[in-house]
């Protein structure tokens, strides 16, 4: 089949003071197939990945269907995501050996974050003498990362220590840091959203950003002039899609600027975040905004969120939980206290229903941007009070550009590694990997 030269190039940018914004897919640049092969600037839809975590394990009475195959029912915790059932995996099995204790003794919380996404056993230290693996997402962005703008993006909503002794012998790095370049090499997240925004669409001039910021101006009021010559080629369509677009880069931008001037909240026994929003809810969703943004613009087509640190002892009152997570995670079976943890768990899924519901929302061809991607959400520890680190609560979501079978619950066989899991995603990202951490094999039934 052949297609006209499109009007407007996939790799179009608009360009200002300092500023390289880049387009989301639009018609003109020629139609998009959900097919898993190349990428966008030969007419297919990119595929993208990423990976968000949470601490402390799951209270998984409430997390585990109870039926596997199709047509699984939602439990408790996953109710809110069940108008999206038919684009979910739900994943039991799965197994994070290099974070159990062997003969290392404590640092499970250490060990869990560090081990998820590279199937390795991190050294134990608290010194400079750090070892870990290389993370699934950074295999990916070793190999695709020159195709987009940035190769990775990491962020998070707690800062962590780079150095120190965080969980019984182990440095804080590993606690707090899920990206690994090198087995040498932690990727620190960045939790404030002004800067990812930056990032993501401001350019690396710093006189320019603070022309910018001194003049209180819209990223958008930079690209104007170029967006303008832009018009004459864009049918109906292509217009609506811009507007929206641009309008949610703007309502970006304003939040930002709200969350500067707004005082902090007050919450017992934790600080306030500084140039950040106080609302932890808003602040997670200004991220999930951000990453919607980099996928839907493919200024990247690899992230990973880390909601909360490992081992966070955050307390959550406005889900009437003013007790610390971590706590409570250490709950001996304590009725009142799993109910507590289950309003916890509840409050992380609704925020991923969020990134999830807006990326379905976003037209990519004749797809959604969920179908485009694959969502991994999960955690490093089965339960808190355990500290285990088999059957972990997994959720796959979207289509992977139509090579994910979605609607089911899946068991794997006992000490299946999470590792497998990972190279079955590097292969439809068209990435041939043979080995990652302690992987055994491709993961199966997947589709």
């Amino acid at each position: 089949m052949s297609f006209s030269k499109p009007s407007v190039p996939r790799r179009t940018l608009l360009r200002g003071l300092g500023v390289s914004l880049a387009l989301p897919w639009l018609e003109a640049m020629g139609p998009v197939s959900t097919q898993a092969q190349g990428s966008q600037a030969t007419g297919v839809a990119p595929n993208r990945m990423a990976f968000l975590y949470v601490p402390n394990g799951i209270n998984m009475a409430d997390w585990t269907p109870k039926s596997t195959g199709e047509g699984f029912e939602i439990t408790p915790i996953l109710e809110p995501l069940a108008k999206l059932q038919k684009k979910l995996l739900v994943l039991s099995g799965l197994t994070a050996d290099g974070a159990r204790a062997y003969a290392d003794g404590g640092g499970d919380h250490a060990r869990a974050l560090s081990a998820f996404l590279t199937g390795a056993r991190p050294l134990k230290t608290d010194g400079i003498n750090i070892r870990n693996g290389v993370s699934v997402d950074q295999i990916a962005a070793s190999r695709i990362g020159d195709q987009t703008r940035l190769s990775s993006l990491e962020v998070g909503t707690e800062a962590g220590a780079m150095a120190g002794n965080c969980d019984s012998g182990y440095s804080c790095v590993y606690s707090s840091t899920m990206s690994w370049k090198s087995a040498t090499q932690p990727l620190p997240k960045e939790v404030n959203p002004k800067v990812v925004f930056e990032r993501l669409f401001g350019g690396a001039n710093d006189a320019s950003r603070a022309q910018r910021d001194a003049k209180r101006k819209s990223i958008l009021d930079f690209v104007r002039e170029d967006s303008q010559s832009l018009s004459p080629r864009l049918a109906t369509n292509d217009i609506r899609k811009l507007d929206e677009y641009f309008a949610s880069i703007r309502d970006i931008e304003l939040r930002i600027l709200r969350s500067e001037k707004l005082p902090p909240v007050i919450a017992p026994n934790y600080p306030a975040p500084q140039a950040i929003p106080a609302n932890y809810e808003e602040h997670i969703r200004m991220m999930a905004d951000l990453i919607a943004l980099g996928f839907q613009a493919d200024v990247t087509r690899v992230a990973t969120f880390v909601l909360a640190n490992e081992g966070s002892n955050k307390p959550y009152p406005f889900v009437d939980v003013p007790e610390g997570h971590h706590d409570l995670s250490h709950h001996g079976g304590d009725a009142n206290k799993q109910t507590k943890l289950r309003q916890i768990n509840l409050f992380h899924m609704r925020q991923l229903a969020y990134l999830l519901e807006k990326l379905e929302s976003i037209q990519e061809g004749e797809g959604t941007l969920l179908d485009h991607s694959m969502i991994t959400y999960g955690s490093g520890i089965h339960d808190g009070n355990a500290h285990n680190h088999e059957d972990l609560p997994v959720l796959l979501a979207g289509g992977g550009c139509g090579t994910l079978k979605t609607g089911r619950h899946v068991t794997y066989a006992k000490e299946t590694p999470i590792s497998d899991l990972w190279l079955a995603l590097l292969d439809r990202m068209q990435i041939d990997m043979e080995k990652l951490g302690d992987s055994k094999g491709h993961l199966p039934e997947l589709i």
